[in-house]
């Protein structure tokens, strides 16, 4: 077959491929439109009825992504030139109205197969060929697999007591319905206080008759600093896009800003306080991804951080029992090693007589009945009943799918001790097989289009080198996954990341090894490994 044109068969053939792409988010996206700039044959398989990946799924009340709307898009001129958001912070409506800009410019929808979940991959090492069958019944077949799935494919529902005995509306918030769910005059439930639970809590509290959350880890959730953006406001920050663009490759985390170069300890109080005060002004990152140096390597310096913060939240707080529970004097795991979530009124929604708050270190839920929730304490009567309890991240997306090498082996088999992904994006015994915010690359810790740019130019690069070489095959090898795994986490030991039980390390799912599932050197020393690989021949990886 030619590399242009893609043999179109029906569902019970198979369709051959050069590249298939799983997901069209921000990085399946991103690498439909070059691929198939370079002349390859190139489908995107998605779950969803829809463009955006995570914003397909994430439409919840309040959804909106925790990364200010200039720097969260495409660094083409050509696309953001015309594109504007309404508001510094996107809501998950926005974010679907730009994918379908996106789409509309590029034309990418033709060469997308939605409501195609992939269930199954496996390598024919005869024809050096990925097998694809999806739960539409389809198989298809392609030189390389290319898994853009995202840090937060695979939903995480708790073993919960009861659970499915519950008469009333039980939602995933990743499991939304896209046709919405009213929760006026309702007695709501949330579950969770991450980030989607922080959301939906803002919005219920406004409108439910009743809302009840509940809490095991305080959130040492940030100020987002929302406003709307009006035509002047636009005209001036497009002025800076081109230098913002630039600098996302440079950052640590791929922003348009980046870590102090200077420790907490080596200032005067006052400079210390003045640092943070001005931090906490930006709001969003700025105090956790733009401050002093060691804030997430030194006890001290860090503990500094959580006072402020902690100084600034029991402000907003009127009753102290809850306020302890929500900012407690002694941290439970130290500042910013869990990912802090963005707020807008969070904290003040507590000194509302329709919310009330549930810790669950003291009070814990017991089981789940068809009218709410019993804890230790009593019931609590609900009519929808919120789960905000997080993903199965960085690894879940890929490992759900059953991926299987040459030898039979799974991903999710080969994983099942610890990851091994050399640079983040390939696994020895796993052929052609490429991921973008794999385990091991900077994922949790850069700016998501920075990073579907940088991994998908870089997997662009590999593609054509694998071409013009007459290469069939490419796989990381044993050796460099090793020396790479043995780096990640030496790096993340060197942090405070492994004292919180967060879905950084898998703790938040039970029977997951817990280790560091990012590169936490930063961006520009992530981008220098794979550079440096790709000028050697792309040392790691066996070229056949």
């Amino acid at each position: 077959m030619s590399t242009t044109e893609a043999t179109r068969t029906n569902n019970s053939a198979i369709e051959d491929l050069d590249v298939i792409v799983v997901g069209a988010g921000f990085a399946g996206l991103y690498l439909l439109d070059r691929l198939r700039s370079m002349g390859m044959a190139v489908q995107v398989f998605e779950a969803g009825a829809g463009l955006g990946g995570v914003w397909y799924w994430n439409c919840y009340p309040g959804a909106r992504v925790d990364s200010p709307g200039p720097i969260y898009q495409y660094s083409r001129d050509d696309m953001w030139r015309r594109w504007q958001f309404g508001e510094l912070y996107p809501s998950w409506q926005e974010l679907r109205d730009y994918f379908h800009y996106v789409d509309e410019k590029l034309g990418l929808s033709r060469d997308i197969r939605f409501n195609r979940r992939v269930n199954q991959a496996e390598f024919d090492p005869a024809h050096n060929r990925w097998i694809v069958r999806s739960s539409d019944g389809s198989v298809a077949s392609a030189r390389y697999l290319v898994l853009c799935t995202g840090l937060s494919a695979k939903p995480y529902v708790p073993d919960l007591p009861g659970l499915d005995d519950f008469t009333g509306e039980r939602h995933h918030t990743a499991l939304w319905p896209q046709q919405g769910l009213d929760l006026a005059g309702k007695r709501v439930g949330v579950i969770g206080t991450g980030a989607s639970g922080v959301q939906v809590a803002q919005e219920a509290a406004g409108v439910a008759a009743h809302l009840t959350v509940f809490q095991r880890t305080p959130n040492l959730a940030l100020p987002m600093r929302q406003k709307k953006l009006d035509e002047d406001a636009i005209r001036r920050m497009k002025e800076k896009y081109p230098e913002m663009f630039d600098r996302r490759t440079k950052t640590f985390a791929g922003f348009d800003y980046d870590v102090l170069a200077k420790s907490a300890l080596e200032v005067s109080d006052d400079e210390r306080q003045a640092t943070f005060e001005r931090l906490w002004e930006i709001g969003g990152f700025a105090p956790w991804i733009g401050s002093f140096n060691d804030i997430l390597l030194n006890e001290e310096a860090n503990r500094a951080a959580y006072q402020f913060w902690r100084d600034k939240t029991l402000k907003r707080i009127k009753d102290p029992a809850i306020a302890e529970i929500l900012a407690p004097a002694e941290p439970i795991h130290p500042f910013g090693v869990k990912r802090p979530s963005l707020e807008q009124h969070f904290y003040e929604i507590f000194n509302q007589p329709n919310v009330s708050l549930v810790d669950l270190r003291t009070n814990p839920i017991e089981r789940v009945t068809p009218g709410g929730i019993r804890t230790a304490a009593g019931e609590h009567e609900l009519d929808i009943l919120v789960l905000a309890t997080g993903f199965d991240a960085v690894t879940g997306g890929l490992t759900s799918i059953d991926i299987r090498g040459p030898a039979g082996e799974t991903l999710k088999d080969k994983w099942a001790t610890g990851v091994r992904a050399h640079l983040g994006m390939a696994a020895a015994g796993f052929p052609n097989l490429l991921f973008v915010y794999g385990p091991q690359s900077p994922n949790g810790f850069c700016n998501g289009p920075t990073c579907a740019e940088v991994q998908g130019d870089w997997i662009a690069r590999l593609l054509d080198h694998l071409r013009q070489g007459n290469y069939t095959r490419v796989e990381a090898t044993v050796a460099a996954e090793e020396a790479w795994r043995a780096q990640v986490l030496a790096l993340a030991d060197a942090t405070l990341f492994p004292r919180a039980d967060s879905w950084y390390l898998g703790a938040n799912i039970p029977g997951k090894p817990r280790e560091m599932l990012s590169f936490t050197g930063g961006l520009p020393a992530y981008l220098a490994k794979c550079s440096e690989s790709a000028e050697r021949g792309y040392e790691g990886f066996a070229l056949s």
